[in-house]
């Protein structure tokens, strides 16, 4: 038998095998399925180990429960060694030759390709498959870095695609797979360890501390330094700490480049900003640029960052010297984009307002604060949202105990009850 058949029959559902689909995550699985059906190709995207394999065999799996069948589904992980042997799209397209011709299958095929950027050439086999009227296909990929960014992705598909970006857990899924009710006490466990779906089957802190430190040295390895043939992997490495350790401050990158000059180190503009714009396309960090909410422009340098998962800072960087606040508003900012907001720092007046957050017509103003603990507090959060001369939504985020009735239009939500509202 072709050892690349038995490859596939590894790691495909065709003979039952006991697979580890991983917790269900129907938030994901329920919007993928509702663009099944039709010739987009479907791009899951996101920084490594964020859950995108778990995914694809749970929409696998999905339609097999809905009636397709088993033999008509081709789970190919790019990442395992097992698949090197696939270096570029030829090797690609024999593989899907050597399938139907044992397979057989009748009817459309469901392909899912695992880390398909590791594929050279493999948008020429994608945009073919996802073309072919002859032998229809329905095509589900994901990848890790920027060679699946939306702008690339526009070039590379040809705009027959439709995007998922992938997060580590939410807080309803943390507490789902802990099998803790979502209260406060489950909320500050949730931002205070980790999201990443493998820590959860990790048994201790020093284990899930090498876990961590092994997907950010892999992420800043293969995704940056080699792609990018980087010359000083260590201030890579060093502006990576940086942004984690100011996560929600306005920095811009002149800033960063003053920081390491202060210390006598030797860099450049350029080489910074190539960086963390690297650093950015991992998905490790997101930008948050600020907004002028009287002028509705977007402002140019300054902005905020924010990590990936709060496991970096809480993992590794612990000692960084930010609080609960912090946390917070990261936690905050990810439930945003994980509720499909584009997500902004607002500005009016001199006044800041942590998030501006729009989706469709829909625009939400959000203010984060530890706790509300006395009235100077409160004034301040509250005054920055009631500056803001329009009718839209207004909410005042914390982990206090106690719910403030509204004010001037303004809801007090607590952070581990923020998802019912977005």
């Amino acid at each position: 038998m072709d050892e690349r058949l038995q490859v596939l029959r590894r790691y495909n559902l065709w003979d039952s095998p006991s697979f580890d689909f991983g917790y269900e995550r129907s938030e994901y699985t329920d919007k993928i399925a509702s663009y099944v059906g039709n010739r987009l190709i479907k791009v899951l995207i996101g920084q490594r180990r964020a859950g995108k394999s778990y995914l694809l065999r749970q929409v696998a799996r999905r339609l097999v429960k809905e009636g397709v069948n088993v033999k008509n589904t081709l789970i190919i992980n790019r990442e395992l060694s097992e698949f090197d042997f696939l270096h570029t799209h030829k090797d690609l397209e024999d593989l899907l030759t050597l399938y139907k011709s044992e397979l057989k299958p009748e009817g459309k095929v469901y392909i899912f390709i695992d880390e398909v950027q590791m594929i050279e050439g493999w948008e020429v086999t994608v945009n073919s498959c996802s073309q072919n009227y002859a032998n229809p296909y329905e095509v589900f990929l994901s990848g890790s870095n920027s060679h699946l960014l939306s702008g690339e992705l526009a070039t590379l598909l040809s705009g027959r695609y439709v995007c998922f970006e992938i997060f580590p857990f939410s807080f309803t899924e943390y507490a789902g797979i802990r099998g803790n009710e979502p209260d406060k006490t489950c909320y500050t466990e949730y931002i205070t360890s980790g999201a990443l779906p493998e820590l959860f089957t990790l048994s201790n802190a020093e284990v899930k501390r090498n876990y961590v430190a092994a997907i950010k040295d892999s992420v800043l390895l293969r995704d940056i330094i080699q792609r990018h043939n980087i010359r000083d992997p260590k201030l890579l490495e060093d502006v990576f700490v940086f942004l984690v350790n100011n996560t929600s401050n306005l920095i811009s990158v002149s800033s960063v480049v003053n920081y390491f000059k202060g210390l006598g180190r030797k860099t450049s503009y350029d080489a910074v900003a190539n960086y963390m714009g690297y650093i950015e396309d991992t998905f490790l960090i997101h930008r948050c640029d600020r907004y002028d909410i009287r002028g509705k422009d977007i402002i140019t340098g300054n902005a905020k960052y924010y990590i990936n998962d709060l496991a970096y800072r809480n993992y590794l960087y612990s000692g960084c010297g930010y609080g609960f606040g912090y946390l917070l508003e990261n936690a905050v900012y990810l439930d945003l984009r994980r509720a499909g907001y584009a997500v902004y720092t607002g500005v009016r007046k001199g006044k800041e307002v942590d998030f501006v957050a729009r989706k469709a017509d829909r625009v939400i103003y959000i203010q984060c604060a530890y706790l509300l603990v006395d009235e100077t507090t409160t004034e301040r959060e509250y005054s920055a949202l009631e500056a803001i001369p329009d009718s839209f939504e207004k909410f005042v985020v914390s982990l206090d105990d106690l719910t403030l009735p509204l004010r001037n239009g303004i809801r007090h939500v607590p952070a581990w009850e923020l998802t019912k509202w977005l």
